[in-house]
């Protein structure tokens, strides 16, 4: 938080400087010194501190000013003031207008004028105001404000990339907070004059900077994120910061490669959404996700990696040994060895999908589990990923129902999750369940779902189905997920699900243009110097653990790689 402001008011210009500075050598240590020659000039600057959420701790205001008499611009203040002390510098005449206005609690104290020695004077009674006041101080939020609708696409995305990259934000949903319908009241009626309505949400900056409806890479800019490369060449390119990507560009960055890691969204990918990993080496009481991101991306910044998001690679051109990437932004980057750990996405329900960002999520979407307590909130999938989350929520207060297709919760969850999901009172697993269709036209209302009987009346019929609908506003869907290597068609060899194929996956059609005597290294593609690692790679094993393994051991095979050239 920035200084609490001391404002001082006075037309009388010698007047002004010599209380500024007595307030400075008393005060400006701690708290900031503001200066105004007029009432009108002070309530513009008690706005723009409002604005900016900078918080006002003391006003001290002459009495006699020719446009408004300090109690008036006092009283008029109020509202912008809050629980700042209000001091008046009085002549001896206008005592009985200061009285008057301690007794309407419009003034906290007044002062005469001269003051000196402002030790004696002065300093004893601002400083018990000022004590007064940071006794019920309560700082306010100084960073990013969301202000827009909870239901809206573009609000969810705004939060969750934020949320992802760790920037702190606060989010002011105009539907149930009537000082965020009033903030975009007063911004529409500045604007008027302009054709086109508002584009929410509004991001408002630590400024006072409001930025419209803002894309990732405007919001990555205005929040500080890097998202340019500062070389046209590196030893290591590695696209996709999950956990492979990251440990690929800690053990690169640690053992002297120039490496830059370029991540679409958020460092830590999909895994970085998972609530709490219980079952990785060293923590004992589990880490998240994002807790996982957030330490491997500093320590991969440790090592001077430089980290680009969001930055999406668009395509790969070969030219011998270089290998040249395109970016979204049109820019390029070329590099000696390139790390491919792009990750997977979350497969969608192409029969809720209309809804998707207005109740519909795919994967954990955390930034919605605060609006979630006490309602019942609904989860697809068996996995890891479905069972972390729903004792994520949980544990925030809602009522999770897991639908799960199969009989069998245990198939693909480890079953440390399976017994505390089983143990948990605020979960209800309902097997052999799927959705049919999604409810509500704005957002999500509720589900049809299809439950399958258990067993079949006869042998070989396919069992019995009941339909049944329920109310709700959320629903999280975890069914499995594609590889993201759309644009790596015809550069390197994939196999029929667009996995990519590594070292002895790889078979004599795909080698068929391999250039050099040796065979391809353990996690190395078709193409020499192109390295894969975690979940993208053809029959990885889905585990976290895993993925850093991979991403550590390919720099290994890189620094080799790079040892022929």
């Amino acid at each position: 938080m920035s200084r609490a402001a001391i404002l001082a008011v006075d037309d009388e210009p010698q007047v002004l400087r010599a209380v500024a500075r007595d307030l400075r050598r008393r005060y400006g240590a701690d708290y900031r010194i503001v200066r105004s020659t007029s009432a009108s000039d002070a309530l513009s600057v008690l706005q723009e501190l409002q604005q900016r959420r900078e918080p006002v701790a003391l006003v001290l205001s002459d009495q006699r000013m020719p446009e408004m008499d300090g109690v008036s611009f006092l009283e008029e203040a109020a509202p912008q003031l809050g629980s700042a002390k209000r001091v008046l510098l009085t002549a001896y005449a206008d005592t009985d207008a200061a009285i008057g206005a301690i007794n309407r609690s419009q003034v906290d104290y007044y002062l005469l004028k001269p003051w000196d020695p402002p030790e004696e004077q002065l300093y004893p009674v601002l400083d018990d105001l000022l004590a007064d006041w940071r006794a019920g101080f309560r700082p306010p939020f100084t960073g990013l404000r969301v202000v827009g609708d909870r239901w809206s696409v573009a609000s969810h995305e705004v939060r969750d990339f934020l949320a992802r990259n760790h920037v702190p934000y606060r989010f002011e949903d105009i539907e149930v907070d009537p000082e965020a319908a009033e903030f975009i009241e007063q911004r529409q009626a500045a604007e008027s004059s302009r054709e086109s309505d508002l584009a929410l949400p509004l991001v408002v900056l630590q400024d006072g900077e409001i930025l419209e409806g803002p894309s990732p890479s405007t919001l990555a800019s205005a929040v500080g994120l890097a998202t340019r490369a500062n070389q046209p060449f590196y030893d290591l390119a590695i696209v996709g910061a999950g956990p492979a990507g990251l440990a690929s560009a800690v053990y690169g960055g640690s053992e002297g490669l120039r490496t830059v890691l370029l991540e679409r969204q958020a460092p830590g990918g999909q895994a970085g959404t998972s609530s709490r990993i219980e079952n990785y080496l060293g923590f004992p009481s589990g880490l998240s996700g994002a807790d996982l991101a957030r330490r491997a991306t500093a320590q991969a910044r440790k090592f001077e990696v430089e980290v680009l998001t969001p930055v999406e690679v668009e395509s790969l051109r070969l030219e011998g040994p270089y290998k040249h990437l395109t970016l979204s932004d049109g820019s390029q980057l070329s590099c000696h060895a390139l790390m491919l750990s792009t990750g997977v996405s979350w497969r969608r329900l192409p029969w809720v999908d209309h809804l998707a960002g207005r109740g519909v999520y795919y994967g954990a979407a955390l930034t919605e589990a605060a609006g979630c307590r006490d309602q019942d909130v609904y989860m697809v999938g068996a996995g890891n990923s479905a069972g972390q989350a729903a004792l994520h929520f949980a544990d925030s207060g809602a009522h999770v129902h897991m639908l799960v297709r199969g009989g069998n919760l245990g198939a693909k969850m480890s079953q440390y999750l399976v017994d505390r999901i089983e143990a948990s009172p605020a979960i209800t697993v309902h097997l052999r369940t799927e959705i049919r269709e999604a409810l509500g036209e704005e957002r999500l209302e509720g589900l049809e779902l299809t439950v399958k009987a258990s067993t079949s009346a006869l042998e070989g019929e396919q069992p019995a189905e009941t339909t049944e609908q329920v109310e709700t506003r959320y629903l999280f869907v975890f069914i499995g997920a594609a590889p993201r290597t759309d644009w790596l068609q015809g550069a390197v060899a994939l196999d029929q699900r667009g996995f990519l194929l590594t070292g002895p996956d790889l078979g004599e059609e795909e080698l068929q243009d391999w250039p050099l005597e040796r065979p391809p290294y353990l996690l190395e593609a078709s193409v020499p110097g192109i390295f894969v690692a975690g979940d993208v790679r053809h029959q990885s094993i889905k585990r976290v653990a895993a993925e850093v393994g991979e991403g550590s051991v390919a720099v290994h095979f890189i620094h080799r790689y790079l040892a022929d050239l």
